[in-house]
């Protein structure tokens, strides 16, 4: 099996793999972050985004040795020292959340979704570059609200 080596959160991992081992599954069992979540196993519901190399990808659809040597991040790699990121609290203040289950992709996107329009981005724009993560809970008002509080909070 090969070896696949990559920073995750700051930290050197490695380990031996399948090679059709999904990103997700290398970091849920491998690595044992449960933040990232399989939702639909189809590409379809964003619950397994993570930055790699700073830029949002779905982890169910990236196989983990096509990421050697990568830096990825995921939800747990976000909080700092103890303290939340800005669009982790502001999720938290804005009840951006219902069950969670789709929370962590949504916020990993919505750091993505900031980093590439800046923090002054509209709720047309918010709605629109949230295709691809599906929340069954929420009415998304609420996680619209929480990003563009979060998107304040990275700017300033």
């Amino acid at each position: 099996m090969p070896v696949v080596s990559m920073t995750v959160n700051g930290k050197a991992v490695s380990a031996d793999v399948d090679p059709r081992t999904l990103l997700v599954h290398y970091l849920r069992e491998n690595l044992r972050l449960t933040g990232t979540h399989v939702g639909c196993d189809t590409s379809q519901c964003g619950a397994c985004v993570v930055m790699v190399n700073g830029a949002s990808i779905k982890s169910c659809t990236a196989l983990a040795v096509g990421l050697q040597g990568a830096d990825v991040t995921t939800i747990e790699g976000l909080a700092k020292d103890g303290k939340l990121h800005p669009m982790q609290e502001a999720f938290r203040e804005n009840h951006g959340l219902q069950c969670g289950f789709c929370t962590p992709g949504m916020i990993m996107s919505a750091v993505d979704i900031v980093n590439r329009n800046g923090s002054k981005i509209d709720e047309k724009t918010i709605r629109e570059e949230l295709e691809g993560n599906i929340c069954r809970c929420t009415g998304y008002h609420n996680i619209v609200k929480a990003i563009a509080a979060g998107a304040e909070a990275m700017g300033g």
